[in-house]
């Protein structure tokens, strides 16, 4: 499969995005557990180039690659806490939106601000919602895995 695009970004566009990403590492949150909400929503997309990025820069934070290898199946391995389980289940919720899915219940989101304040909740919902807007332009370009941005 071929890439369909290889042309540059609207500079405005990448200088947004750079905002957006100052405000996500504003937040407060672990990078680490960033790194998994990145590849666990990249996962549920089927984006092969946010999954390896996403894994990359895990590994740069000192992630363990027997975390990264089972945030597929978080819900059946002990090797999460229950922060991060709270932002994985947050995570897939606010990304499987899809068919009549319920999305992001009252017992999610209460979950989730037990154990986040709402800053860093801000920043783990942008940082979902920044991975699905990639995860969807590349999977329309079919950007290919092996590129780190």
């Amino acid at each position: 499969m071929e890439a369909r695009m290889n042309g540059a970004a609207n500079p405005d566009v990448i200088t947004a995005i750079q905002h957006l990403y100052k405000a996500i590492h504003a937040g407060g949150v672990d990078r680490r557990l960033l790194s998994l909400v990145h590849l666990r929503t990249s996962q549920i997309n089927g984006c092969s180039p946010c999954v390896f990025a996403s894994i990359e820069s895990a590994r740069k934070a000192d992630e363990t690659d027997e975390r990264l290898h089972n945030v597929v199946a978080w819900r059946d391995t002990p090797f999460y806490t229950e922060e991060e389980r709270t932002a994985l289940a947050l995570t897939e919720a606010a990304t499987r939106l899809q068919d009549g899915a319920p999305g992001v219940t009252d017992e999610i989101w209460d979950a989730a601000a037990d154990h986040f304040s709402e800053e860093q909740l801000g920043a783990i919902i942008l940082e979902i919602a920044m991975t699905n807007f990639f995860n969807r332009i590349n999977r329309t370009v079919r950007e290919q895995a092996g590129k780190t941005w």
